[in-house]
């Protein structure tokens, strides 16, 4: 792994300037309150029909929408962020919007529309207090597809005022249900980057055969959705496979790979998630396109440096507890290395909203470690551990989030 991964680990820290830490000290101690209050969703109210339909969620709180996927493959998913919605909610849908889900996430409250064919979000906007309603509204329009000839309106306006919404719109009844949390699973290098190099092949074959593994493993149960940066003998860059776990709305994100050393009696598996050095690297990463800054409601830089900050520690401390829980769960099932858990800046790792760990399975260059991930049933054994460890921390999170 040292080819693909070492190259984006190198970084520099810029000196601290003093003149801004004492301007933003102030605005931190009071977003840093405002941040720990999470908006509160009150109720989701549907209306329209099949040709324009709208979907209205109440909110105590302003709060910010993140578009993952506009339902151009049927499901359209907005994250907001920082609502709180503990639990899960789901409901029938009307118009175009066949039913609705929403259930928490780290980054937020994640909305999720099965729509109906030829169907798409078509604009978003939060509505403040007005006209004697007392809380904010965040709202979603979904479109039908305009045919040849026919223009939709804009998609920043409010609906047309031909669209009639029924007088009372009751919300749908709400219930709590377990939604399927998303796995995102990066076997790593592949393609032209063949990772270490064993005495039987290639590091990014024993990844992706290990990925497999604990794909099929995740899928036997209902939980899941499971999502692969690659699924072949591909070259995937290190950016995009963050991306796909950003654009996934993923709830965890796995890199399995296999180390090598130049002592081939060096064996054991490791864990590795986010350094605190790598702190100000995953800033500059996720300026290069601004698609967390993008979320913030304000166009303060100081107050969204602070909102980064807290949602990059949050994250790191779910990271943390689930490579805990992963190194209880493969103990017995390999070998592990004296130091089994570790922190570094791979790149694979930076996304400061999505929890991450990088599993080191073992050494290519030592023979036995080799062996060991070669062998079907054994590293199937060492996959369905992986598996117990996914489902351990998402049972422990719910019963912390029922308290």
């Amino acid at each position: 792994m040292r080819a693909g991964l070492q190259s984006g680990m190198r970084s520099r820290r810029g000196p601290a300037v003093a003149a801004a830490v004492l301007a933003c000290a102030v605005a931190a101690v009071s977003m840093t309150r405002a941040a720990a209050s999470a908006a509160g969703l009150l109720k989701v109210r549907l209306g329209g029909d099949a040709q324009a339909t709208r979907i209205v969620m109440d909110l105590d709180q302003a709060a910010s929408g993140k578009l993952v996927s506009d339902g151009s493959d049927g499901h359209a998913v907005v994250i907001l962020s920082g609502v709180s919605a503990l639990g899960g909610l789901q409901g029938a849908g009307q118009g175009l919007v066949r039913s609705w889900s929403i259930d928490q996430t780290t980054a937020g409250a994640r909305l999720v529309l099965e729509l109906v064919a030829d169907a798409k979000v078509r604009g978003r906007f939060l509505l403040p207090p007005a006209d004697g309603i007392e809380h904010y509204r965040y709202v979603i329009d979904v479109a039908a597809q305009p045919t040849a000839g026919v223009k939709l309106a804009s998609s920043t306006a409010p609906m047309p005022v031909a669209l009639k919404l029924r007088p009372k719109i009751a919300p749908a009844r709400a219930t709590l249900v377990s939604l399927k949390k998303v796995i995102v699973i990066d076997p790593g290098h592949g393609g032209h980057d063949p990772g270490a190099s064993g005495a039987l092949g290639f590091e990014k074959d024993v990844n992706l055969a290990a990925a497999l593994s604990l794909k099929a493993r995740l899928e036997r149960s209902s939980r899941y959705r499971v999502v692969l940066t690659r699924d072949d003998d591909t070259y995937v860059p290190l950016d995009r496979r963050v991306r796909v776990a950003q654009s996934a709305g993923a709830d965890l994100f796995i890199s399995l790979h296999s180390d090598s050393g130049p002592d081939a009696s060096l064996r054991g598996a490791s864990v590795y998630t986010l350094s605190d050095k790598a702190s100000n690297r995953a800033v500059r990463f996720v300026k290069q396109d601004d698609w967390f800054m993008k979320a913030s409601l304000t166009g303060d830089r100081g107050v969204q440096d602070i909102l980064f900050d807290l949602t990059q520690r949050a994250t790191k401390n779910r990271s943390a507890a689930f490579a805990q829980t992963l190194v209880t769960r493969i103990e017995g099932k390999a070998p592990l290395l004296r130091r089994s858990q570790r922190d570094a800046g791979f790149m694979v790792l930076l996304a400061p909203d999505v929890p991450a760990v990088l599993l080191e399975m073992g050494f290519v260059s030592n023979p036995e470690d080799e062996e060991l991930l070669r062998d079907p049933q054994r590293r199937t054994r060492l996959m369905n551990a992986v598996g117990d460890s996914i489902d351990d921390y998402f049972a422990e999170a719910t019963r912390l989030a029922s308290r």
